[in-house]
């Protein structure tokens, strides 16, 4: 009887350590030509979703180090995800709108 309450013990935290280094999906909005979030603590496998809540377009970009990319031009209601490739510092604009700005520090 011990030894199977110990297994199932084992089985337990060997789940929930799956779970917590699962790969998790970020939510940040654009309203008001703004994001919702301007700093973003992630890990490498995350994902970070984009979606504008504007009735404008956005053009959501990097040209970071830690992650160069262009999420390319998209309206009102759309969405756009960049899944997190390496650790480092990711400073994220909008090609659209200058002021648009916020931070993804990314780590292992």
């Amino acid at each position: 009887m011990k030894r199977s309450h110990t297994a199932a013990c084992l089985a337990m935290l060997l789940t929930q350590t799956v779970i917590a280094d699962a790969p998790k999906e970020h939510l940040v909005n654009q309203k008001a030509k703004q994001f919702t979030v301007t700093a973003l603590n992630a890990k490498v496998g995350d994902t970070v979703t984009f979606k504008n809540e504007d009735d404008v377009s956005h053009n959501i970009f990097s040209l970071s180090d830690a992650q160069t990319f262009d999420l390319g031009t998209y309206g009102a209601g759309q969405a756009r995800s960049l899944k997190l490739e390496s650790p480092g510092a990711i400073e994220v604009e909008c090609a659209v709108h200058p002021n648009m700005k916020m931070q993804i520090t990314v780590s292992q």
